[in-house]
């Protein structure tokens, strides 16, 4: 059974970056789709990014693209969500979420997998 793991959050000041990495105890993720989500306090959940399973298809909600990359690592064993430039309202814990289907999206019910999820802080 998967069991996604997201690793790297923290506390950061604004104009600050942080790397989140999602992964599943050294299982590929060669043929899935990762997407990325976050909720902050009293908000619904949100779409951040998205890669499919070539990584031919990437998308980015309006409010981190040209901040937020979203990227597979070589061995394809990890999803990473390289965060920049860093805002109050980017503060949320941040999930990773897999379709084993291989397609993703943008709506969290494309997504059968999910982990637990990351705090990310930003200060002021």
């Amino acid at each position: 059974q998967a069991h996604l793991v997201e690793s790297g959050g923290g506390v950061v000041q604004a104009g600050g970056s942080l790397s989140l990495s999602c992964s599943d105890s050294g299982r590929t993720f060669a043929d899935s789709a990762v997407g990325w989500f976050r909720r902050a306090p009293g908000k619904e959940r949100e779409f951040v990014a998205s890669i499919n399973w070539n990584g031919l298809r990437i998308y980015y909600s309006d409010s981190v693209r040209g901040r937020f990359t979203i990227s597979r690592n070589g061995a394809k064993d990890a999803v990473l969500l390289q965060m920049t430039n860093l805002e109050l309202q980017d503060t949320a814990v941040y999930y990773c979420a897999e379709d084993s289907g291989g397609y993703g999206g943008t709506k969290y019910y494309q997504y059968n997998n999910w982990g637990q999820g990351t705090q990310v802080t930003v200060s002021s």
